[in-house]
């Protein structure tokens, strides 16, 4: 039995559909109606990261768990999931954190909480995977409306280059290192695309790709700020800005040999995955 935290999120529904079908799968959520995966063997839990007894009980039966928490306002999450798998006997989790992890000038909240949680399972006795990612490419997906209305892309620091990796590879990724738990233990994986790609770049490959003219427009700080106020609590807000701000000198920008070499081709670029997804970016998307 392989069990998965966040099965409705960017990475977890894709392992999710990955699994399904090669043997026994549990996933865990706090709304099951979310969950469309469906079939022989996939067996969907109500439970909360808060209620120890029915991670516990989720948990019971257990080869290999992949834990995403994305809260890092709720800190004892992480803490939960783990002392409830030591108690239910799992003898690995393989843990969704960030490469930001292991940049000593990375001292935002958000980072700060993953350092945490790493070394919370580290130190747990579990045989444990870290699979660190950059930024997601999906994140652009946050484009696509004035995209789609204006013909722009807004953000900040245009020319800041980063790694963004595939979510897709990151499930393939997963998907390995769930399903052979000896093979990974005790090995944390930098995963990144195969180039670091800018932000104007992004907007000269959706162009291309929709073969219409995009242009990038550069935020400041403040008005960064106020956007992301609107989506998230104020202390993320500011952590995620702090963030943004130490990828101005290309400290995110640094491609890693570990999707190559464990998916045995290269990691999908972005201009691969802008035409996959190039409908929601369409008029008609």
């Amino acid at each position: 039995m392989i069990l998965l935290t966040g099965p409705t999120g960017t990475v977890g529904r894709l392992v999710a559909e990955r699994l399904a079908g090669t043997g026994p799968l549990r996933l865990l959520t706090r709304d099951p109606h979310r969950v469309t995966l469906a079939g022989p063997g996939i067996e969907v839990v109500r439970g909360d990261f808060d209620d120890a007894a029915g991670l516990r009980a989720a948990l019971a039966g257990v080869r290999s768990a992949l834990l995403v928490t994305a809260n890092p306002l709720a800190p004892a999450q992480d803490e939960n999931f783990v002392a409830a798998s030591r108690a239910a006997g799992v003898p690995q989790v393989v843990k969704l954190s960030a490469q930001a992890v292991t940049d000593p000038g990375a001292t935002d909240l958000i980072t700060r909480w993953q350092r945490c949680n790493e070394e919370l399972l580290r130190a747990s006795g579990l045989a444990w995977t870290l699979l660190r990612p950059r930024a997601f490419m999906s994140n652009s997906l946050g484009w696509a409306r004035s995209v789609r209305e204006e013909g722009v892309v807004r953000g900040r620091y245009g020319t800041s280059r980063n790694a963004n990796v595939d979510p897709r590879d990151i499930a393939d990724v997963a998907v390995r290192a769930l399903s052979d738990p000896e093979g990974h233990a005790g090995r944390a994986y930098a995963l990144t695309g195969p180039a670091g790609v800018t932000p104007v770049e992004q907007t000269e490959i959706l162009g291309e790709l929709l073969q219409r003219p995009l242009k990038f427009v550069e935020l400041t700080e403040d008005e960064v700020l106020r956007g992301l106020l609107a989506r998230y609590p104020e202390a993320v807000a500011h952590a995620l800005v702090e963030s943004a701000a130490r990828g101005r000198d290309g400290s995110k920008g640094q491609v890693e040999p570990d999707v190559a070499e464990l998916l045995g081709r290269p990691g999908r670029s972005y201009r691969e995955w802008a035409a996959e997804h190039l409908a929601s970016f369409s008029s008609g998307g």
